[in-house]
């Protein structure tokens, strides 16, 4: 059966909303959360940008049997990786044991506040010392390190979970593939892209978890969801070389100037039809994914969204 999640998503809602749909989302029986963790809203339409981990640690002491994952946090820039670790343990201890670490290499619309974003080849180096470090960190270790991005010269976690904090890694391609095998428990991959999986597969990661996300915007009318999703959803069109460059929300905003409306209903199903946010979940059941985190696009539909999804949208998950 394939994990049901839903998604916190920080961009769109404020702190202690986050914490009652959590609550909530609980309840009507999702088997995990996803949080994002950002910096900056995508869009200004989002209008927020709390931050994830203080939600977190709220979360994770409001609910119960729900599992917590980050999705995703990137350990290369705004947060030292040491500090990462640190953060896992504790949500991992309160939570006792029901969270996932999931990382991946950033965006720029998030890491620039503390600096200037490296370059793609570097950012990829950046993100594999990362890895050195808090692997070793959840494991329990006594660290010391020296790379050319990243110094520790000693770490120790006093606080840890029982069992060590799983690390889900994002990828897309044959380098990041290997990151996730060689220092992961799980694959992230923000698309229904069964080449990806099928990669991971074959490089030693059959059996484990794999995790995605589909957008939806479930809503009485047709209509109204697809004016949500274009104003607060059209920036998911860019492709990820462009999203993980521009710099703010106002570059987002400037470079889906032409997107219509019509262009994202393709990926992001619009309205009152069980069936076709159904589909849009079954294409990441029918490329291999174990985990699938639904997001409801609109904050002000979130209530009405969950129990929706308690009363037909989860009893139908159950049947793929």
């Amino acid at each position: 059966m394939v994990g049901v999640g839903y998604t916190l998503m920080c961009e769109q809602t404020g702190p202690k909303e986050l914490v009652d749909q959590a609550i909530r989302a609980e309840q009507a029986g999702f088997d995990y959360l996803v949080i994002s963790d950002h910096y900056y809203p995508w869009l200004a339409s989002q209008g927020h940008s709390p931050y994830a981990w203080s939600v977190l640690g709220a979360v994770a002491h409001a609910t119960s049997r729900v599992k917590l994952m980050t999705f995703v946090t990137c350990p290369i820039r705004r947060y030292h990786p040491a500090v990462v670790a640190q953060k896992a343990a504790t949500i991992g201890v309160m939570s006792d044991g029901r969270f996932t670490l999931s990382l991946g290499a950033g965006e720029n619309l998030n890491e620039h506040v503390v600096g200037a974003w490296p370059y793609v080849h570097q950012r990829h180096e950046m993100l594999e010392e990362a890895l050195q470090i808090i692997r070793p960190l959840l494991d329990g270790d006594n660290l010391s390190y020296s790379g050319n991005h990243f110094e520790v010269p000693e770490a120790y976690l006093w606080d840890r979970p029982a069992t060590p904090v799983p690390i889900a890694l994002a990828a897309s391609g044959p380098h990041s593939v290997d990151l996730v095998t060689e220092y992961a428990d799980a694959l992230v991959v923000d698309n229904p892209d069964a080449s990806v999986v099928k990669m991971y597969d074959e490089r030693g990661g059959a059996g484990k978890p794999r995790y995605g996300q589909a957008a939806i915007c479930y809503g009485p009318d047709a209509d109204d969801c697809r004016k949500t999703v274009h104003d607060q959803w059209r920036w998911a069109t860019l492709n990820w070389s462009v999203k993980a460059e521009l710099p703010g929300p106002e570059s987002f905003v400037s470079a889906t100037e032409t997107v219509r409306p019509e262009d994202i209903e393709q990926t992001v199903p619009c309205g009152p039809d069980l069936e076709a946010h159904v589909a849009a979940f079954q294409k990441y059941v029918d490329a291999g994914f174990t985990d699938v985190a639904v997001i409801q696009v609109g904050v002000d539909s979130q209530p009405v969204f969950l129990d929706w999804a308690e009363r037909e949208l989860l009893p139908r998950l159950r049947e793929l």
